[in-house]
């Protein structure tokens, strides 16, 4: 099972849109996969069409067993959903002992997926904490924008902590360019930066696609909405990466 945490504190990096096409492109190409939604504004739940009745929020505090908590949002596609109810789960778990591998225990027992991938909120949190805690692999979305950048150093400070508090060997694997456009020279310069930083890391850049922002409008992964456009294209190309990075 590969453990993904789907990151960057940067707002609007298409980290989302990341998380919900990848698992379900995983799941066409036979993969059992497992999103968990460890953000507060829910917004991978909204992607795929899904009102949930529990949530996060219930599996933290013990209230439902896991299990109870998993709706199926495509075939070969689970999801534990979150919702603006994260927010005082945050709260009273900041009192708990040990409260950064809260999320580690509780999905502990789901043994039955390829892939479990955390859909991470923006900012520096206790979510986030946990989701590095449980992950063993980091993918970060950057935006073809020079503040994303800014992004992407938080973050390599916060994994060198995480690592060395909690003796953990969680890494970037995959830098993922978002919104790339080949006739903008920020695009290129912004993409040459992240191959400085990350010479093998970094992926095939998922380019700027109308049809991307059309799929989550229409609740839609970009497979259902348009499996012939250059989103899917891209990202069928980064889910062969993935699959041949886990081989």
């Amino acid at each position: 099972m590969r453990k993904i945490s789907v990151v960057n504190y940067k707002g609007g990096t298409g980290k989302t849109c990341t998380v919900v096409n990848l698992a379900h492109g995983l799941a066409l190409r036979g993969k059992r996969v497992l999103i968990v939604d460890t953000d507060p504004q829910g917004s991978a739940g909204y992607h795929l069409g899904i009102t949930p009745k529990t949530t996060l929020y219930d599996v933290l505090l013990n209230k439902i067993p896991v299990e109870d908590c998993i709706v199926q949002a495509r075939e070969g596609v689970d999801m534990i959903c979150s919702n603006e109810h994260l927010f005082p789960a945050e709260i009273a778990l900041a009192k708990v002992p040990n409260r950064e591998h809260i999320l580690t225990q509780r999905l502990s027992k789901l043994t039955q997926y390829d892939f479990i991938i955390a859909d991470c909120a923006p900012s520096m949190n206790l979510m986030n904490q946990n989701a590095l805690v449980f992950s063993e692999e980091v993918f970060l979305p950057v935006s073809m924008e020079y503040l994303s950048l800014v992004g992407v150093k938080q973050l390599l400070k916060n994994i060198k902590i995480v690592n060395k508090i909690f003796k953990k060997q969680v890494e970037i694997t995959k830098v993922i360019p978002t919104f790339y456009d080949k006739r903008n020279k920020k695009s290129y310069h912004v993409l040459q930066s992240l191959q400085r930083v990350f010479p093998n890391q970094v992926s095939v850049p998922i380019r700027v696609s109308v049809g991307l922002s059309e799929a989550a409008g229409a609740r839609k992964t970009i497979f259902e909405y348009d499996p012939h456009s250059t989103g899917a294209e891209d990202y069928y190309s980064l889910i062969e990466e993935v699959l041949a990075d886990g081989k």
